[in-house]
């Protein structure tokens, strides 16, 4: 699958915030002591199986509410799959827990939530590129869940970069990895590899966003980090237990 018109809108929280709100085995990653909650709009084009041919995959626009997390247990010694961002290896202790992912797409979305135990929601989303940048709107259409809408533009601005190691940009999206918690509490995770993200500053207004409220946080303050990507192509593995991957290499 490739995702392209992705923002970044990324917002500075007490990792307080987040830790009772992550399953057990995950702890809030920080960078200079804050936890990030992170808006992400973007759409997925050409999602297909790895042995279809390239073009017949759908274009499904998505947005998510995610944070970034490490493992804290000894279960962080078996995730040990050699995974790499560009060639540089990732932190297997390091990933994104996703608190909802919103979604077009009946059976990508029952997918997704019945194999991955993720918690993705369906909804009517609208992805536009206008003379000033990326429109994008959504609204939750999940039956009985939470009405949540979603509005912005934005756009890039500047040029091209690639996040340096050790940079709050690289700790954003530098991520190889995510886990999820099933219905019946195994955490589970999987890898996504991609070349390094293409990114630039980005320039954003947003007219509504009732995603943090949706997910039991009140509204961040202050302004977030704001990053823009064109476009990268993506393979994501199947679901792992993390128990079951640690018991098997003690």
């Amino acid at each position: 699958m490739g995702w392209e018109h992705v923002l970044f809108a990324s917002w500075p929280v007490d990792p307080e915030l987040v830790e009772p709100k992550l399953p057990d085995g995950l702890t809030a990653d920080t960078y200079d002591g804050d936890a990030y909650l992170s808006v992400v709009p973007f759409t997925n084009v050409d999602v297909r199986p790895e042995w279809l041919p390239a073009g017949v995959g759908l274009p499904l626009p998505e947005l998510n509410l995610r944070t970034y997390v490490r493992l804290s247990d000894a279960a962080a010694a078996g995730v040990t799959d050699g995974d790499a961002v560009g060639g540089t290896p990732t932190d297997p202790d390091a990933g994104v827990y996703f608190f909802s992912l919103d979604a077009e797409g009946l059976a990508g979305v029952a997918g997704a939530r019945l194999f991955h135990g993720l918690p993705y929601y369906l909804a009517k989303i609208d992805l536009q590129e206008t003379d000033d940048g990326v429109r994008f709107e959504s609204r939750r259409r999940h039956p009985g869940a939470r009405a949540t809408a979603f509005a912005a533009r934005y756009g890039p601005t500047g040029e091209e970069f690639t996040a340096e190691s050790g940079s709050l940009d690289s700790f954003l999206t530098d991520r190889a990895r995510y886990f999820a918690e099933t219905s019946d509490g195994d955490l589970r995770y999987a890898t996504v590899s991609h070349e390094r993200w293409p990114l630039y500053e980005a320039d954003a207004e947003f007219y509504r966003n009732d995603l943090f409220a949706a997910n039991g946080f009140r509204e961040p303050t202050g302004e977030p980090s704001l990053l823009y990507s064109p476009r990268v192509t993506t393979r994501a593995s199947e679901s792992k237990s993390v128990a079951e991957l640690a018991a098997s290499t003690q």
